[in-house]
């Protein structure tokens, strides 16, 4: 299956007009379905495929002349078919996303002729999209990057070759030659990179290490998070190794082990088993979700999410092979200092008190 799409597609279809022949329309979405794709509605087929886009809103895109099956407007009842080409059309072109080059610091960990390595910290956004359309890590590199005349931040064969989310903090590997990111991508493809997290998850964890296998896909019920299925014809192959380094009373400190690298894949794998990570809102973790009901321990897990207000997940080792010396690089970060200070405070906690 072959997708493109802006993430900013959603809000494009709660602005929709019918259109005629005379209304000029532009290409917000294409996807060439796949050949094993079974008969099934295209509003259902495109609920599946579009973040945050309802149902409801896909009705009525396609009642108005905005969904295309193979050049041809079509219903929402119409059949998506093996190879057909589905495509969501408006009447104003998609927002530019060109990338302009802004001052904004880089924590450089490593550079040379045709990589970097960037330690980025949590709430910097990694590329353009929907409401961050500037300030983003990609605008970071570009400035950083502006007077190396290959270097075109426009260009999809360099620059980024893997991400991280927004509230993630940690090591990305950026390329500055086509010929390095096909190799680095070819080694993430491969698995063959070395990638370790540091997260803090709620619960105390059984078992010492373990292995979580499960597809992520979109969670039908939240299009914002991803979920594990058990059909293995529902979403995309995911694997997660954890080995516990610490129990916290309360939470537990784990180091994670990408086999693939899925979007939210720790943060939805570890909910899978029971253990979401410490504050993560995104999937529920900025509850309260173990200990006691005292207001004084209530208290105290408040001040834990002010010190560490995001997520706590760290991509605290990475390592691949250099592809041009092909020499072995390996890069190790400190855990940032909201981490660490949300890991002290829980260890300040649990010392001064009896658990029984």
């Amino acid at each position: 299956m072959i997708e493109e799409y802006p993430e900013d597609l959603e809000n494009d279809l709660d602005d929709i007009e019918s259109v005629d022949d005379e209304t000029r329309l532009y290409e917000h979405f294409r996807v060439v379905v796949d050949k094993g794709q079974t008969l099934v509605r295209v509003d259902k087929y495109l609920f599946e495929r579009i973040v945050n886009a309802s149902r409801n809103r896909i009705q009525k895109a396609a009642e108005a002349g905005h969904v295309i099956a193979n050049g041809k407007p079509v219903k929402s009842n119409y059949k998506v078919k093996p190879l057909d080409v589905i495509t969501v059309v408006m009447d104003r072109p998609r927002y530019d996303n060109e990338i302009i080059p802004e001052d904004i610091p880089l924590n450089i960990v490593y550079e040379d002729d045709c990589l970097m390595v960037i330690n980025k910290p949590a709430g910097l956004v990694v590329h353009p999209g929907h409401g961050n359309y500037h300030g983003t890590l990609v605008n970071a590199i570009a400035w950083h990057l502006k007077d190396l005349p290959d270097y075109d931040a426009n260009d999809p064969h360099v620059g980024l070759v893997h991400r991280i989310d927004k509230n993630t903090s940690g090591l990305l590997v950026i390329a500055k030659t086509p010929d390095a990111k096909t190799s680095l991508g070819i080694q993430f493809f491969n698995k063959t990179t070395k990638r370790k997290y540091r997260a803090l998850v709620w619960g105390i964890m059984e078992n010492d290490e373990g292995t979580i296998i499960g597809n992520l896909a979109r969670n039908p019920k939240d299009r914002m998070q991803m979920a594990v299925f058990s059909d293995p014809e529902i979403g995309k192959h995911a694997v997660t190794h954890y080995r516990v380094l610490e129990r916290i009373g309360y939470v537990t400190l784990v180091e994670c082990v990408l086999e693939t690298g899925r979007t939210h894949q720790i943060r939805a794998h570890m909910k899978h088993i029971g253990h979401v990570l410490f504050n993560d809102e995104r999937y529920g973790g900025h509850e309260i979700l173990k200990g006691t009901h005292f207001s004084k321990y209530k208290q105290f897990v408040n001040n834990c999410f002010d010190i560490c207000p995001r997520q706590a997940l760290h991509a605290m080792t990475l390592g691949f092979i250099h592809p041009v010396t092909g020499e072995e690089m390996n890069f190790t970060t400190e855990l940032p200092e909201d981490m660490s200070l949300l890991i002290d405070k829980w260890r300040g906690y649990i010392s001064n008190r009896d658990l029984e």
